[in-house]
């Protein structure tokens, strides 16, 4: 298989993966052959880029970061119970529902049991075969990232519970913003920035009296935006008075936010969030956490296009875990562009003098790199 943008799909295509709907239930299956309209369908549904069987690549196994039955029960949970708070003739003041914690709960660990099952676990970008709900997915890509990067770091279960409740609800607080708002496409004005930017607030009060939800929880969502330099929001807190937890979670929002296509700008690929991310070295993100980041994150996704500098291109088909940066590319066209016959792979990791010159023919483009709400 190999990983297409959907501006460089064409019809006759076949699916290598499936194509999840809002709700994380199948929408298209494997093996679909792409028209059209279905291209066109799924580009209009915030869908950036799809596995496309390859018979150059079919050996290419990419694993997801978790289960499809914890993807589904996962999604639902999440949307269930932000579309009940933002129901204002459902929610309580002062706090969210009894049994909220319970089912999140209950999510946790299957996300946790996933996430632990896999040796040397890499962090794969998520947002790739999935319908777009922004609020939903994030929050459960948020959750994923941070829990993975939480067990690098040596958590114990109970703290990996903690870590990702915060992190599944750190946006909680976008169910008390008005859709309108939430949804615009252009410019926000500066008062609606303002408003937007209470979202921390607002989910800190949601969720710091529900007694099955750990106070610490709710302080992530309260402190997801605080930068180290003092610079973020909403108490301008810096250094030390952030919780190590919602440093992490800063961290992976921003990363997702950048991954992620939006109406407004295309997704950057991961190579180009860790870039930008690492423009703040010491300033708005801590530079341990920022380490141990990019050393998890699988900077080119397995099954993308990548073009080496002398010339040839292929695709990548495995992720060295100790040098992720330096993935094994297999080389289907030499550097006059000419189809080979026979493909070889290159191991950049031990081939240290050839580098990557450019993602995926070039068929994404650089997004803005500031994501602060």
């Amino acid at each position: 298989m190999r990983l297409l943008s959907i501006q460089a799909c064409r019809p006759g295509m076949r699916l290598a993966k499936k194509i999840y709907s809002e709700e994380g239930l199948v929408l298209l299956a494997e093996n679909v052959e792409l028209t059209g309209r279905l291209i066109a369908k799924l580009e209009e549904c915030g869908v950036s880029f799809v596995y496309i069987a390859d018979p150059r690549t079919a050996d290419l196994v990419v694993p997801d970061m978790i289960g499809e039955e914890t993807r589904h029960r996962a999604l639902t949970e999440i949307r269930t119970n932000f579309r009940m708070l933002m129901d204002k003739s459902g929610h309580k003041s002062g706090g969210t529902y009894p049994y909220i914690a319970q089912p999140f709960r209950q999510v946790m660990n299957m996300v946790i049991d996933d996430i632990t099952a896999q040796r040397d676990a890499m962090l794969l970008l998520m947002n790739m075969g999935a319908v777009d709900d922004y609020l939903v997915h994030h929050s459960l890509n948020v959750c994923v990232y941070s829990t993975l990067l939480g067990a690098a770091s040596g958590y114990s279960r109970d703290e990996l519970m903690t870590l990702g409740l915060g992190a599944m609800l750190h946006d909680i607080g976008k169910t008390q913003i008005s859709p309108q708002l939430l949804k615009k496409e252009g410019s926000l004005t500066p008062a609606e920035y303002e408003e937007m930017k209470r979202h921390a607030e607002r989910g800190y009060i949601l969720l710091k009296d529900e007694p099955n939800i750990p106070l610490l929880a709710a302080h992530c969502a309260y402190q997801h935006h605080e930068r180290l330099d003092g610079s973020g929001y909403p108490r301008g807190i810096k250094g030390e008075d952030i919780h190590e937890y919602a440093k992490w979670i800063g961290l992976v929002d921003s990363y997702d936010a950048m991954t992620t296509a939006r109406v407004y700008r295309a997704p950057m690929l991961p190579h180009q969030a860790v870039e930008a991310l690492y423009a703040g070295t010491g300033t708005l993100y801590d530079q341990r956490m920022l380490q141990l980041f990019r050393d998890k994150v699988a900077i080119y996704p397995l099954g993308i296009t990548v073009r080496l500098q002398t010339g040839e291109t292929g695709v990548v088909v495995d992720i060295n875990s100790s040098c992720p940066h330096r993935p094994v590319v297999r080389i289907l066209y030499n550097e006059s562009g000419e189809e080979l016959k026979a493909p070889y792979e290159i191991d950049l990791s031990k081939q240290l003098s050839m580098m990557i010159g450019s993602v995926n023919d070039g068929q994404t483009k650089p997004a803005a790199a500031s994501v602060t709400i």
